[in-house]
């Protein structure tokens, strides 16, 4: 069949990052000015060049053995070399190269490592400085996955080994060591976990993001560590421990498995877990490490340590990262926490725009940063520090032993990171105190070292562990990496541990590790699962929100007598819109234990009014730190909608007739009538752009929001509470474009096209072709949404497809303001500035 072009959407998202251009893009004439951006005291910022046509828009950045920075563009452009003369831009010039789009970029010892597209396709390749030209690239490794989730950052490590960070949508290499730390990964849900409500990722399976680690020649590739999102850049500190800032999924806003950006501490076999959809681990599993400190919302991009700067000391020690979506850099101040550390965190510069992407400290101790991606304007700027000098007390002594503790930890971790990937009988007497540690992270580094050894060695002495966290955590090595013959054993030693007896912390673990011998070694025979019924019962609800959403999953799995009915409670009696949804996701695939009742009592819940539901307080925090109102994520309502469906097609025909009430009668639509408007012109940018400056004042709310409804914008976009799902939420979109890039993704919208939003085209072997997103993925076929105002859905089999490829076409449609004035068209411009509020300046006469 052939598909008609369908809406395209393109005003830039909130998430990480760039997307391939046809090429190089022309940037605006003027970054943004750094009178309008605003630093700590005794800090100056200085903006140094703004891009100019030809330069590109960049996305990574690294300082060369000289102090020069080498930037590279996104898209086609040639990388840059841009040369300092104190602290101000003395030349900039082309490197005549075949690298482009690399989206991280090393400089270690006359060699530049840049991960991008080059001779032989995007992969990583060396180029060896020879005086002050380049010898040609020579690939080290190709890499499977390109764009904004695709492979990202690259540091040398104390061992000097590089370490590469990818995001979600890169495929593992194939030809990884067996010795690789990170191996004993699943995705690990009890109960069905439901893709995200738009498709993205949908059949994405763990690692997800990852590091690997390896030689600087390429070879020698091992799995270090996974189980993010989309990390863009990593870093070391001081001590040789790797951070990185990892994204959140804003799609996921307003429901319990959102997960805000964060610091992670990247260790050996770390796995951090990001599952795709609603299957994201929280933090309390034991089978995953927490963050360091969770930031909020925004788009994390380049991160640096403070090392080599010359500002006061304890921006020395900082990690700093920067936020493309919000204009932010932050310095997370980080201190030692047992084998891990404890972070705070400080906004050390903000404004709007400033997409930030890249930044390096210079050889005169400045922080260097840049801005750029997906088209938009790019400026080199440096902060310094320029104030007085700050005198910093001596450590006192609780801090001396914090950090002489913190050395300590942090050894022992290490010792047991050596046995990560090696089996030796010997180290199981070495490790077996570790499984004890109060210390969370010495504990998961013991464990891991534990799996990796033959289960023959150790599973009786798991089995008679009396020590509460020693027993729980190797019985979850055990439910990791025992057969299903152990399964019985594992449970009984259980009872040894009875939930009266434990902390909170014991609590979790003891009902994960139940969990993970239901999801890896077997469903329980009928016994065993009505001895856990009874042990868990009696504990549901439970006072603990954690406990019980973790009770909820088990006693649902057991077909629990009582685990609908005390399930609808929590439910009503939940206070926070995140919380219901953690209950109605559980609810929505259990077929056996409802009554016609509790049927009719969950299925009245998606017809409920949620305008003035409450929200968890942190969120709505995370919102107000980046100086924006709360609203749900864009998948919000599709997720929603999905779980009605779900559960409707759990329902027995007999159920189906008896709730017929309940349930939405089948619909034939009529089409929505639009008023014609006038044709006006076939607006181009030259025709506005030289306008724009009209929009700081006398501007018409009222003409900016007609504009918007006339414009059909509302049918794609979410804008505060209202709107669809079907192209990205634009209430925030003036922090991270300016009144030039709206203008352009509005008159060009397939001029940059986010990976987030972008359609698939299958050409058919019939001479068809079916364009749309691609939402599920089997080996046999494909199911596609092709019209995503209707959700409509197609199924292809991939026999009869021809060719994939990305469209280049937005599915936003071009000419959307052809029915407008320029004051129609400025007036909308500053409505989609404002964020929907009536006192934003341009609205003032």
């Amino acid at each position: 069949m052939k598909h008609s072009q369908l809406w395209r959407v393109s005003i830039s998202s909130a998430c990480l990052l760039f997307v391939s251009c046809a090429g190089a893009m022309a940037a605006p004439s003027q970054a943004t000015p750094a009178t309008d951006l605003h630093t700590l005291p005794g800090f100056k910022v200085e903006l140094l060049h703004s891009a100019t046509p030809g330069e590109g828009s960049w996305i990574s950045m690294v300082a060369d053995n000289k102090g020069r920075l080498i930037v590279s563009p996104q898209g086609k452009g040639k990388l840059l070399r841009i040369t300092l003369s104190h602290g101000q831009v003395s030349k900039i010039e082309p490197i005549d190269q075949p690298i482009t789009s690399a989206m991280g970029l090393l400089y270690v010892d006359h060699t530049l490592f840049a991960n991008g597209d080059g001779p032989q396709g995007i992969g990583i390749y060396c180029l060896r400085a020879k005086g002050n030209e380049f010898e040609p690239p020579v690939l080290l490794r190709l890499i499977k996955g390109t764009g904004e989730h695709g492979s990202h950052g690259l540091v040398m490590g104390p061992d000097k080994k590089i370490y590469v960070v990818s995001g979600n949508f890169t495929k593992l290499p194939t030809d990884l060591l067996p010795t690789s730390p990170h191996k004993n990964y699943a995705e690990d849900q009890l109960l069905p976990r439901a893709e995200d409500g738009r498709g993205f990722g949908a059949g994405l399976f763990p690692p997800g993001g990852f590091v690997l680690r390896m030689d600087p020649d390429g070879k020698n590739c091992e799995l270090f560590a996974a189980g993010t999102r989309n990390t863009y850049d990593i870093d070391f500190n001081t001590d040789g421990e790797l951070f990185g800032f990892d994204s959140d999924m804003e799609w996921d806003w307003g429901t319990a498995w959102y997960r805000p950006i964060r610091i992670n501490h990247w260790v050996s076999a770390g796995d951090y877990g990001f599952r795709e959809g609603t299957g994201k681990f929280p933090e309390y599993y034991e089978d995953t490490l927490p963050a360091n400190l969770d930031v909020g919302v925004g788009s994390p991009t380049g991160v640096r340590f403070g090392t080599a700067s010359h500002f006061p000391k304890k921006y020395r020690r900082a990690f700093f990262m920067l936020d493309w979506s919000y204009g932010r850099i932050f310095a997370a101040h980080l201190t030692p926490d047992g084998a891990t550390y404890d972070a705070t965190l400080e906004t050390v510069l903000h404004g709007t725009p400033l997409n930030l992407t890249a930044l390096d400290f210079g050889k005169d101790g400045a922080l260097y940063f840049i801005t750029g991606g997906r088209g938009t304007e790019s400026g080199l700027y440096r902060l310094s520090y320029v104030g007085p000098k700050i005198h910093e007390p001596s450590p006192t002594r609780e801090q001396r032993e914090n950090k002489k503790d913190g050395e300590v930890a942090r050894r022992l971790r290490h010792d047991l990171e050596f046995f990560h990937g090696k089996r030796d009988q010997r180290s199981v007497d070495l490790i077996w105190p570790c499984l004890s540690s109060e210390d969370r992270w010495i504990r998961y580094a013991a464990r891991i070292a534990l799996e990796f050894q033959d289960v023959s060695w150790w599973k009786d002495r798991a089995l008679a562990e009396t020590n509460p966290f020693g027993g729980l955590t190797a019985l979850m090595a055990l439910a990791r990496s025992g057969p299903p013959d152990t399964q019985r054993d594992l449970l009984m030693a259980l009872k040894k541990f009875p939930l009266d007896s434990l902390n909170e912390e014991q609590k979790l673990l003891k009902l994960r590790v139940i969990e993970l011998s239901f999801i890896r070694q077997s469903r329980p025979a009928p016994d065993l699962a009505q001895l856990a019924i009874e042990r868990l019962d009696a504990h549901y609800p439970s006072t603990d929100t954690e406990i019980n959403h973790e009770l909820c999953q088990l006693l649902l799995y057991l077909h629990a007598p009582d685990a609908i009915t005390k399930t609808l409670d929590l439910l009503d009696h939940a206070t926070t819109q995140e919380d219901q949804t953690y209950y109605v996701l559980r609810l929505r695939t259990i077929t056996n234990g409802w009554t016609l009742d509790q049927r009719k009592h969950y299925l009245s819940w998606f017809d409920k009014n949620r305008d003035n539901i409450a929200h968890d307080a942190v969120t709505v925090q995370y919102f107000k730190d980046a100086g924006r109102d709360y609203s749900d994520g864009a998948s919000f309502a599709l997720f929603i909608s999905n779980f009605k469906k779900d559960a409707i097609n759990s329902l027995t025909p007999g159920e189906t007739n008896e709730l017929a009430a309940f349930l939405p009668p089948p619909t034939n639509e009529a089409p929505v009538v639009v008023q014609p408007r006038k044709f006006v012109k076939d607006w181009k940018m030259s025709d506005i752009q030289p306008d724009l400056g009209q929009l700081k004042s006398d501007r018409s709310f009222r003409r900016g929001r007609e504009a918007y409804t006339a414009g059909q914008c509302i049918l794609c976009h979410k804008f505060g509470k209202t709107g669809g799902s079907v192209g990205p939420e634009l209430a925030a979109v003036a922090s991270r474009l300016t009144a030039r890039d709206i203008l352009e993704s509005i008159l060009e919208p397939s001029k940059v096209v986010s990976e987030q939003y972008q359609n698939t085209l299958l050409s058919l072997k019939n001479g068809d072709d079916v364009v749309g997103r691609v939402v599920e993925e089997t080996d046999q076929k494909l199911i596609v949404i092709t019209d995503p105002v209707k959700q409509t859905k197609v199924t292809v089999l991939k026999s009869d497809v021809a060719s994939r490829r990305a469209s280049k076409l937005s599915p936003m449609p071009e000419g959307l303001v052809n029915t407008m004035t320029k004051n129609d068209i400025l007036d909308l411009i500053a409505y989609l500035q404002s964020g929907g509020k009536r006192d934003f300046p341009a609205f003032k006469k």
